[in-house]
């Protein structure tokens, strides 16, 4: 049995969303972004994406290991530039891997993100943009250019289908839509 939700519609790529809300924190809602298995979103949103980046000439696009793999991968495709994954564990084949430590809005807890031995030729020297899903509190965005600049990259651009938060915040992200923090008596707005 299916439990009602409360969502919140966003138009997005041309698309049409209802995204469920669901409490991070005590009297703190947000809209939830879920791309797995969206491939029409995920097409469309690439698509619109590449358009905005063509101009800032990324070489390698970078994200981290979440839900933004397969957009990074249609964004790969459609600009004819390779992609990096930055991996939440340690694995002992990826040899002296670079880290960084982020801390998500959806899980509460400080992650590691690890850039593989392998990745470093790719990023060494050249441009970057950075891919997201969707940008909340930075933290991700932040352990990301950390990872691409102890690898001597340099980052040219920051991307998400959506920023959330305070709008103001994300000025220097390109985006195809913002998403509000829904909050509540007693909320915190973290």
């Amino acid at each position: 049995m299916t439990e009602s939700r409360e969502t919140y519609h966003v138009e997005v790529a041309g698309l049409s969303r209802e995204l469920p809300l669901f409490e991070v924190a005590q009297g703190v809602r947000i809209a939830i972004v879920n791309i797995l298995g969206d491939v029409e979103l995920v097409k469309r949103a690439a698509y619109e994406l590449a358009l905005k980046l063509a101009e800032r000439n990324p070489e390698v696009l970078v994200t981290a290991e979440t839900k933004s793999i397969p957009l990074v991968y249609e964004l790969s495709a459609r600009m004819d530039v390779p992609y990096v994954v930055l991996r939440k564990a340690y694995k002992p084949y990826m040899g002296n891997a670079l880290e960084s430590e982020t801390l998500s809005i959806t899980t509460g807890a400080l992650q590691k993100l690890y850039l593989d031995e392998k990745d470093l030729r790719l990023i060494n020297g050249r441009h970057v943009a950075i891919v997201d899903d969707v940008i909340s509190t930075g933290s991700t965005l932040q352990g990301i250019r950390l990872i691409v600049e102890k690898a001597g990259g340099v980052v040219v651009a920051q991307a998400a289908i959506f920023t959330e938060g305070d709008r103001a915040k994300w000025t220097d992200v390109i985006a195809l839509g913002h998403l509000p923090v829904f909050l509540s008596e007693g909320g915190d707005g973290a």
